[in-house]
């Protein structure tokens, strides 16, 4: 059983060697640029400074190394290093390597490098299941979420103008929080409100942030709430599993979409951080699930389908490259957080437990266990066009709002116009992407 002591481990000295040998492991695993020009974020290689930000990743990567080796001496004595260096309650650096320790300490006890108990994970982190009125305000907080409400609504408002019946498929990770503003925002249409279908993929996985209520209360009050602006909505909700490209919810559209009434009904396709669950994500091969869940869609010949997620890689086979990866993009979320939420408060608590939960899930877990599956924008792009889907990109009304958006949040955030996409920044740094797209 691995146990971290007081005291330096005994062959500490030969890793403190490995560290500093310029020809180790690293030159094999530099796949992935990781620089970040911003005050603070060091691109030298130097491991000098053993507190310092490259000096973490590296170690991260000698120990994932270590572990998937069975070298169990290497790995306790970086694992030991690593625990010293970087509490939970230190910078936001050390907490984003003290999630990735946790993660590595994980992996070495389900792959038996290590027979750790989790006792010695003293910064247990637990997800927090949120009531209706805490996540809307948890959401509120960044404009990691709100970009991709603001800009796929305005897409969706100029796409459906005109119809009298609108039918949103919602594939939200977020459960249904973007649907009240535009229900807010169709209620006011000079034409009058049109009658509005809502199904929602009720995903069969526990995927952070969770709710403490069935979908059929969320349900009620969604619809309670249209009925208050004057909206008349109709609610469903379809158990479908993302490992098999959400199956169920597709076959019922399917069905219904043989009985849509000719132009009377405009049909959404609201995918918000929820398309990179469904596995076979490292090519387009056509025969993926990925793959076969647009064609599917577009077959459907939706009147719009807006797609956002995070705009990074987690896709690797192999671990130091996903490590790496998730490394140089998950320190933005904890480097917000200090923007928005005090230390020590219960909502910070609950962001990085969820954060903490992608961490754990992309570097323990293989196979089918492993959820976390994110692939950047220009994969996204090409699968969509290769659906036989065109970008039909956002007005100059639609940018605006989301720059109105982002001006209430910390100075950091930025958008980056991509062709006809957007793109939400964090000190120039890619983190959420946005795109709208229709049928060729």
């Amino acid at each position: 059983m691995m146990q971290f002591t007081e005291s330096l481990p005994p062959q500490v000295s030969s890793f403190s060697s490995l560290m500093m040998n310029k020809n180790s492991n690293n030159t094999n695993n530099n796949q992935i640029q990781h620089a970040r020009p911003w005050p603070g974020f060091h691109t030298s290689k130097n491991l000098g400074n053993i507190g310092d930000t490259n000096c973490m990743e590296q170690l991260l990567v000698h120990c994932a190394n270590a572990i998937d080796s069975n070298d169990a001496t290497l790995a306790q004595q970086i694992l030991w290093v690593l625990n010293n260096i970087a509490p939970p309650d230190g910078d936001s650096n050390q907490r984003l390597t003290c999630g990735f320790l946790r993660a590595l300490i994980l992996r070495a006890a389900k792959i038996g490098t290590c027979k750790l108990l989790t006792a010695n994970l003293n910064h247990s982190m637990e997800t927090h299941k949120f009531s209706i009125i805490e996540l809307a305000s948890f959401v509120d907080l960044t404009p990691w979420h709100r970009f991709g409400f603001t800009a796929a609504n305005g897409a969706i408002l100029e796409a459906v103008e005109g119809y009298s019946i609108i039918h949103i498929v919602d594939f939200s990770l977020t459960h249904c929080m973007q649907i009240p503003t535009l229900i807010d925002a169709i209620s006011t249409r000079v034409e009058g409100p049109p009658l509005i279908k809502l199904t929602v993929a009720g995903a069969t996985e526990d995927l952070p942030p969770m709710l403490d209520l069935s979908y059929e209360e969320l349900g009620a009050k969604l619809v309670n709430f249209a009925r208050s602006r004057n909206v008349m909505m109709e609610f469903r909700v379809i158990p479908s599993s993302s490992s098999d490209g959400f199956s169920n919810v597709i076959e019922q559209l399917r069905v219904q979409n043989l009985i849509r009434p000719d132009n009377g009904e405009a049909l959404v396709i609201n995918c918000h951080m929820m398309l990179h669950y469904i596995p076979e994500e490292t090519t387009v091969l056509s025969n993926s699930f990925r793959a076969m869940f647009l064609k599917a869609i577009r077959n459907l010949d939706p009147t719009i389908v807006v797609l956002v997620d995070e705009d990074a890689d987690f896709t690797s086979n192999n671990l130091v490259c996903r490590l790496r990866s998730a490394f140089n993009y998950l320190w933005i979320p904890y480097d917000t957080v200090d923007t928005f939420l005090p230390r020590g408060s219960k909502q910070r608590q609950w962001y990085e437990a969820d954060i903490c939960w992608k961490i754990e899930n992309v570097i323990a877990q293989e196979g089918i266990q492993r959820l976390e599956r994110l692939e950047p924008k220009s994969q996204w792009v090409q699968r969509m066009r290769n659906a036989n889907f065109r970008s039909s990109g956002f007005s100059e009304e639609g940018v605006t709002e989301v720059k109105n958006m982002l001006d209430e949040h910390a100075a950091g955030w930025g958008l980056k116009r991509d062709e006809e996409d957007l793109v939400l920044t964090w000190k120039g740094h890619n983190v959420v992407f946005a795109t709208a797209w229709v049928p060729l």
